[in-house]
């Protein structure tokens, strides 16, 4: 063979495939193997059946292959097949074969000529073959017949390119002599993932039917589409000798018959036939797998590495054995409550980078959605003043002329007061869901392999987290009740009756210098910074854009980097107002936009300035902020409010603009002390009656509580998956100790074929008279086989004619020549595609 202290290797590798073929795609390696591509009727059925020296394929028309054949042929004394799906049965009749391949092809891909990439493994024993691994696929088609999809041609390609794309794989590319080699598939694909020709055989099949007077010699010489290994041509058993049931033995005899005679190609018939291409093919695969064994080894090596911990906790297991499910009982609840703390306390060791959760979650809700959601009781300033003008007249009563602002003071206040219950309210739900989901997040990641101990352990702590919601919510609702008891007009941030007054009765010039003070005092006041999208920027002015964006009380600016060196526009905050922007179907990003409530232009020519953010979370947060400067959302107004405000509008007299001037300003500075302290107390009272009771509560009695829940081994039964991949992890770990063990010893140090050098297409690209003479070859000079004749017309004729040259001219094994010049170096891979 040339190399044969390397051929077992090939053995060895048809072991490391049954090994992983049995366990699935864990081990994910790429394996040494032949994979047969060519068109449907290309002859790739025929070839293979005469390396095996049997008929045991399946024949007809359309697509037959219908899923990848992994062939794998073994020399032995004595000849049989088998299956990997039924091990152990021995096929000697190899029509059973035949009809094995059919029926396990129609279990997956049914009968109506569809195809699935799940491959079918066939060992095939043999005096009459050579070891090899081959990997049959499914022909190229053009056209879907019968129930075929539409695209069956792109999944026919999508199958083969699954495997000839691995830097592991030989292609054996099939193309009939009788048509155009230039449109052949299996060399056009094969040239899209090997450029270099470093993994192509060609093989040139059906020479016997090609029209009288034309032959493929300049193909097998490899002159007309060089390859780097160049061609070998077979000439196949005919339709009427396969329904002859010619034997394959007189068939092999046959073609050698045909190539010793042919004028054409008897002088390379040593370098043609099946018995060459088997023995070619053993060679370059075991060339292969010697180049491909380091790295073979290495990954495997890794990969047991990476199981070896977890092999050898599954190792030790017993599955019933009831002092083991305990100690695991307390430890899966141990993991359980320190997980769960992490995930509040903010200290696990797995960070969430996509979005927040736990008490990060917690954290937003109490300092942005709760503070967002007392503002917006408080953003209708019209109606608060109208409320205060009825509460003034209707404590007049029939009197006139009588001011009593305590009263009118107390009952808007109480009214505000009353007000907060809703958002206080909505503050504990968020964070009663959020503490929900954490404790899913948390069951489902230590307590995934024992399903019904998830199941209880989640009804339990759910149970006690609602148990507190009502608690919680009764304090929270008391906390309104004592602020609403009394009302502490004696608070020392309160700005009393006469402060009060003094504010209203300032003129509209004081009131505007005022305000230009205020503005003074907090330019520099800013609330918050970040990134955010332009979004409503037309495609002519560049498309939506993003921006640094700097909010503070008085404007909104946005500049073209956080260094906020250039600033691109300042917008005032005076007149805006937010609104929603419901998300775009093309936009992946969160819109809101700010309006003036004047209906003038925004930003430019625009009547509202879309921002945009990456999630809703964003969005809420900038609301809020926008709040705290000043900016309210829209407030949608109903066809009866709309009537109810143009009925009861009126005019006040100045008198009463005064009086409803000062106690808005009483109820804007008591107010503010009333929120203060509830923005201090709610988070508090959550975390007190909520949150650390929860805590305490996983800690102390959640252990006690699954005990007395039930039967604790019904607890701990693991589920069916836990089950197989530890049976799965097991089965892996073991096949690839036994792969690292047969390859160990495996010397490398064995002669081997080089591969042959590039071709060189620089002496074709003269005139097409072929009159340049290509350089002498680097290389050994060959004896010219007998039956030589001439070149054909328009071929280059080299000095000193020596023999053709055959497709593997360093073979080892190639007859030696005498002291003459050779041909020239072979031209480059797919040169002339």
């Amino acid at each position: 063979m040339g190399n044969r202290g390397m051929e077992e290797l090939i053995p060895l590798v048809n072991k490391l495939q049954d090994a992983f073929s049995s366990i699935g795609q864990a081990c994910n390696l790429d394996l040494p193997q032949i994979a047969v591509v060519g068109g449907q009727s290309a002859g790739k059925s025929s070839v293979l059946e005469n390396f095996v020296g049997r008929d045991f394929l399946p024949r007809g028309s359309g697509i037959v292959t219908r899923r990848p054949l992994v062939l794998q042929l073994i020399n032995s004394s004595a000849e049989w097949a088998e299956f990997l799906h039924c091990k152990g049965k021995k096929f000697t009749d190899f029509d059973e074969v035949r009809q094995e391949i059919e029926g396990e092809t129609d279990r997956v891909t049914g009968a109506n000529k569809g195809i699935s990439p799940i491959p079918i493994n066939l060992r095939v024993y043999s005096p009459n073959v050579l070891n090899l691994t081959l990997i049959d696929l499914p022909g190229i088609t053009k056209v879907p017949v019968g129930d075929q999809p539409a695209d069956i041609e792109q999944q026919i390609r999508d199958m083969i390119m699954q495997f000839i794309t691995r830097e592991s794989c030989l292609i054996l590319a099939v193309t009939p002599a009788n048509t155009d080699l230039a449109n052949s598939d299996a060399l056009k694909l094969a040239k899209d993932v090997d450029p270099q020709g470093l993994r192509t055989i060609g093989v040139i099949t059906k020479l016997d039917l090609m029209d009288e007077g034309t032959d493929a010699r300049d193909v097998l010489e490899n002159k007309l589409l060089p390859l780097r290994r160049g061609y070998i041509g077979v000439v196949n058993r005919s339709q009427k000798d396969i329904d002859g049931r010619k034997d394959i033995k007189a068939a092999l005899e046959a073609e050698r018959k045909f190539f010793l005679s042919h004028p054409a190609y008897r002088h390379m018939a040593e370098k043609m036939g099946t018995p060459r291409l088997q023995k070619i093919l053993n060679q370059q695969l075991t060339n292969h797998i010697r180049d491909t064994l380091p790295a073979f080894r290495s990954k495997l090596q890794s990969q047991l590495l990476a199981l070896d911990k977890e092999a050898e906790e599954y190792r030790g297991y017993r599955p019933d054995d009831p002092s083991r499910k305990t100690k695991q009982l307390l430890q899966m609840v141990q993991q359980f409550s320190v997980d769960f703390e992490k995930r509040i306390e903010g200290s696990g060791d797995q960070v969430d980078t996509v979005e927040l959760s736990g008490g990060a979650k917690i954290n937003r809700i109490f300092h942005e959605r709760f503070p967002f959601e007392l503002v917006k009781m408080e953003c209708d300033e019209k109606e608060m003043r109208r409320e205060i003008s009825y509460a003034i007249k209707n404590i007049h009563g029939i009197r006139t002329g009588l001011f009593t602002p305590d009263m009118a003071f107390e009952a808007i206040v109480k009214k505000q007061v009353i007000k907060l219950k809703e958002p206080c309210v909505k503050c504990v739900d968020m964070v009663i869901q959020e503490l929900i989901n954490t404790v899913r997040q948390c069951s489902n990641k230590v307590l995934e392999c024992f399903p019904r101990l998830r199941e209880e352990t989640e009804r339990i702590v759910t149970s006690h987290i609602r148990d507190r919601e009502s608690r919680a919510k009764d304090q929270v609702l008391l906390l309104i009740d004592i602020q609403l008891s009394y009302i502490n007009t004696n608070h020392e941030d309160f700005i009393g009756f006469a402060n009060a007054q003094q504010r209203s009765s300032q003129t509209n010039k004081s009131q505007s210098s005022a305000g230009n003070q205020v503005s003074i005092c907090h330019v520099s006041c800013v609330i918050r910074k970040g990134w955010l999208t332009i979004n409503n920027i037309s495609i002519m002015k560049g498309g939506a854009k993003e921006y640094w964006f700097v909010l503070t009380a008085e404007s909104l600016s946005w500049f073209k980097d956080d260094e906020e060196k250039e600033k691109k526009y300042m917008l005032p905050l005076d007149n805006l107002k937010v609104r929603d922007v419901e998300k775009s179907f093309m936009s992946s990003k969160h819109i809101f936009c700010i309006f003036n409530t004047e209906s003038r232009n925004v930003y430019k020519d625009n009547r509202t300035l879309e921002l945009a953010c990456d999630s809703q979370d964003d969005v809420d947060s900038w609301k809020s902020s926008l709040l705290r400067a000043g900016v309210y959302p829209e407030k949608t107004i109903t066809v009866e409010s709309e009537t109810t405000t143009s009925t009861d509008n009126f005019s006040m007299d100045p008198q009463l603009e005064r009086k409803v001037e000062t106690i808005r300003n009483l109820v804007d500075s008591y107010m503010a002390i009333v929120n203060k302290c509830i923005r201090d107390l709610m988070p508090k009272t959550i975390m007190h009656l909520m949150i650390n009771n929860v805590k305490d509560f996983i800690n102390a009695e959640l252990l006690a509580q699954l005990y007395s829940a039930g039967d604790q081994n019904a607890l701990m039964d693991e589920s069916q998956e836990q089950a197989l991949r530890r049976d799965e992890v097991l089965r892996t770990h073991q096949a690839l100790k036994e792969a690292l063990a047969i390859i160990g010893d495996i010397s490398t140090s064995t002669i081997t074929v080089p591969l042959p050098p590039p071709v060189d297409t620089s002496w074709m690209g003269g005139s097409t008279g072929g009159r340049r003479s290509p350089p002498p070859s680097p290389t050994a000079p060959r004896r010219m086989s007998s039956g030589q004749r001439p070149a054909p017309r328009g071929a280059p004729p080299p000095p000193n004619r020596p023999g053709p040259l055959g497709p593997f001219n360093n073979s080892a094994d190639s007859p030696q020549a005498p002291s003459r010049p050779n041909r020239s170096s072979l031209p480059n891979l797919f040169s002339l595609y």
